[in-house]
């Protein structure tokens, strides 16, 4: 693998967008999620989420990538824990997750560990607090 930065990693990561878009176009007009709401969003964030943790580009999350995911997220696991974790998803026997099988988890009706705490971690991300000090208070704004 060839570990040059700068203009080859942007050009891969391009690369990448642009092939997880097929397949995000190929869940939206497959009709099969059409009960999933707000289904174009959930994509968009699910190939973000995604391209973030293939820190290789190889287009899977192997063991390491999710052991680094798990760890940003707080969420440290085991070796055994992280291999349970790609069997419940991995329904290619790869070893890793591939971009489809990481949608199907994300978009489909069964919970695995990884959609659990994926969610989760998005919950708690969406809580925006306030920035700058509070707004002043008058004795008319008491109860």
């Amino acid at each position: 693998m060839n570990h040059q930065g700068g203009k080859k990693f942007g050009q891969l990561k391009a690369e990448q967008s642009i092939d997880l878009d097929k397949i995000n176009e190929q869940y939206y007009s497959s009709g099969d999620y059409d009960d999933v709401d707000e289904l174009q969003e959930k994509l968009l964030q699910y190939k973000g989420q995604f391209m973030e943790f293939d820190i290789d580009n190889s287009g899977d999350i192997d063991i390491m990538e999710l052991k680094q995911m798990m760890e940003k997220l707080g969420q440290a696991k085991t070796h055994l824990e992280l291999k349970k974790m790609i069997a419940e998803v991995d329904t290619t026997n790869s070893g890793t997750i591939s971009y489809n099988e990481f949608l199907t988890m994300m978009l489909g009706k069964k919970n695995s560990i990884l959609k659990i705490i994926l969610m989760f971690e998005e919950k708690k991300k969406a809580k925006e607090l306030p920035k700058g000090p509070p707004p002043k208070k008058s004795l008319a704004d008491l109860p």
